[in-house]
C-alpha cells in the first residue's frame, strides 16, 4: 500500500491528478499533516489525519510530530510526497528511517541557496538525498539530479499541476492579480506592500486586486493596499479562473510560475531568486522593491510571451501512473 501525504492546498491540488489516474488501480491511505484545514471539506474520501503538537517553533513542531507515528507506517511499502514542504521532510524522513520507497513528486527544483527560499530548499534536498523514486517536473530538474548523483530512479513527467488546466480558455483583461505570503519575505513585507500600492495608483487603468494570505505576518500590513482590492482566499478554480484572464500576475509564489506558463501570461516574481528558472525571463520575471516599477511599465505593455510553456502539457498524472504500475513496492 502507498502512503499519499499531504498538508497545504499547494500540495493536495498537484496530488489529486495523481490521486485521479490511479483509482482502482494501485491501492493508497492518505494522509494530511494539518496546515490548511479548509481542504478536507472538499476531499470525499478517507484521510488519517496527523495532529501536529504545536510548540513555540512551528518547524520543529511539524517535524518532530510526524516522527513518531509508527502505527502511520504500518502495511505500508511506499510514501508519495510531492514538493518542499517541511511536512514533506518529515514524512521523507521517518520513511527513510523504517526503510519504506520513497515518490518524490516535483523533484530535482533548486536554488542552491538555503535561504531563500526558506526553508523549501533544504526540504528539497534533503528528500532527494532519501527518496527512490524522482519525479521530476522538466529534463532540466532531472539533469540536478543526475549532477548531484542521487539514489534512485529519475523519469521526467511533467508538472501535475498543468492537468488541472486543460481546456481552460485563456483572455487578457483589465486585472492585475497580486499574491505574496512566503516567509523570507515577511520581515519585508510592508516595503512589498508600499510600493505595489503605489504601482496600483499610478496604472488605474488596470484593477489590482490580492487575496491576501491568512498568516498574521501578511495580515498586519492590509492596511498599506488603499489603491488594492483585498480579498479573503478564493477557492482554487475561481482564483484558476482569474489567472486565465487577467493581464498579468505579481507573486512571490512558486507554483503560479507554472499556472501562468501554462496560460501564456507574464508574471513578476518578488523573490531574489527562483527554482522554476526554465520559464525566467520568457514567463517569470525577478524582481526586488527597487526595480519592480520598472519592469511593470515594460510588462504591462508587452505582456503575452510566444514560447511554450516548459513544465508540460497537462498529461503528467498519466505518465506517472504508468510509472507507479511499473515498480515492485507500490
Amino acid at each position: 500500500m502507498m502512503l499519499v501525504s499531504f498538508g497545504t492546498r499547494p500540495e493536495w491540488i498537484k496530488i489529486k491528478p495523481v490521486l485521479n489516474a490511479i483509482k482502482g488501480i494501485i491501492p493508497y491511505k492518505l494522509v494530511f499533516t494539518g496546515q490548511h484545514l479548509d481542504i478536507l471539506d472538499n476531499i470525499d474520501q478517507p484521510v488519517h489525519t496527523v495532529g501536529i503538537v504545536n510548540k513555540k517553533n512551528r518547524l520543529d513542531s511539524i517535524v518532530s510530530s510526524l516522527l513518531h507515528q509508527d502505527e502511520l507506517f504500518d502495511g505500508a511499502s511506499s510514501l508519495f510526497v510531492q514538493g518542499d514542504t517541511t511536512s514533506v521532510f518529515g514524512m521523507a524522513l521517518a520513511a527513510f528511517h523504517r526503510g519504506i520507497t520513497i515518490i518524490h513528486l516535483e523533484a530535482g527544483l533548486r536554488t542552491y541557496d538555503n535561504k531563500h527560499p526558506f526553508p523549501e530548499e533544504f526540504n528539497r534536498r534533503s528528500v532527494s538525498c532519501m527518496a527512490d523514486v524522482h519525479l521530476c517536473p522538466t529534463s532540466a530538474a532531472a539533469d540536478i539530479l543526475k549532477s548531484e548523483k542521487v539514489n534512485g530512479d529519475i523519469y521526467v513527467v511533467g508538472n501535475t499541476v498543468l492537468d488541472n488546466l486543460v481546456g481552460i480558455e485563456t483572455g487578457y483583461g483589465r486585472e492585475i492579480v497580486v499574491t505574496m505570503h512566503r516567509r523570507e519575505n515577511h520581515h519585508i513585507m510592508d516595503k512589498w506592500f508600499t510600493i505595489l500600492n503605489k504601482i496600483a495608483g499610478d496604472y488605474p487603468q488596470y484593477d489590482f486586486v490580492i487575496p491576501l494570505h491568512p498568516n498574521p505576518n501578511v495580515q498586519k500590513h492590509r492596511h498599506l493596499l488603499s489603491n488594492i482590492k483585498v480579498e479573503d482566499p478564493i477557492p482554487y478554480d475561481k482564483f484558476i479562473q482569474r489567472l486565465a484572464n487577467c493581464h498579468l500576475v505579481i507573486t512571490d509564489s512558486g507554483g503560479i510560475q507554472e499556472e501562468t506558463s501554462f496560460f501564456k501570461k507574464k508574471c513578476i516574481v518578488c523573490r531574489e531568486q527562483t527554482e522554476r528558472t526554465e520559464s525566467l525571463n520568457i514567463f517569470s520575471f525577478l524582481a526586488d522593491p527597487d526595480n519592480i516599477e520598472s519592469l511593470f511599465k515594460k510588462l504591462e505593455k508587452d505582456h503575452i510571451p510566444t514560447a511554450e510553456c516548459p513544465y508540460g502539457d497537462g498529461s503528467s498524472s498519466k505518465k506517472i501512473a504508468q510509472i507507479l504500475q511499473g515498480l515492485n513496492d507500490v
